[in-house]
């Protein structure tokens, strides 16, 4: 992997990032908008994909990294997980729920990737780990 400088150029902030966009252009429908308990916490949940990613980055050591990157992973999971109430509660249509469906697992799956790539980089270091 091709040194780093900046959070934005990690592939899991990017699809973060697009996460948050969907959710909040969701969040704009009428049927949720007066759902405002719903509405806050998958925003919350979309948001913390991303910004967990760019914390970690900033920590000095590649195990926090990986704490806030499992955190990050954890927020897509959940996003995904409340995109089944949003169909439930008939907030989106099949269609929206497919797209954030993907996009959530996306996230969840490009985290989980860096995660095992930093895991596996610390090991073939020493065997003392990240």
């Amino acid at each position: 992997m091709a040194k780093v400088d900046k959070f934005e150029d990690l592939d899991c902030w990017k699809a973060g990032r697009e996460l948050v966009n969907m959710v909040f252009d969701l969040c704009e429908k009428a049927s949720l908008a007066k759902d405002f308990d719903t509405k806050s916490q998958i925003k919350r949940a979309a948001v913390s994909t991303m910004n967990n990613v760019a914390e970690g980055f900033g920590r000095y050591s590649a195990i926090e990294f990986v704490r806030f990157l499992n955190i990050a992973q954890s927020s897509a999971l959940e996003v995904r997980s409340m995109s089944y109430i949003l169909l439930d509660r008939k907030y989106i249509t099949q269609q929206e729920f497919d797209s954030l469906y993907k996009q959530s697992n996306t996230v969840a799956n490009l985290n989980n990737g860096f995660i095992r790539y930093l895991v596996n980089k610390g090991k073939s270091k020493d065997k003392t780990g990240v």
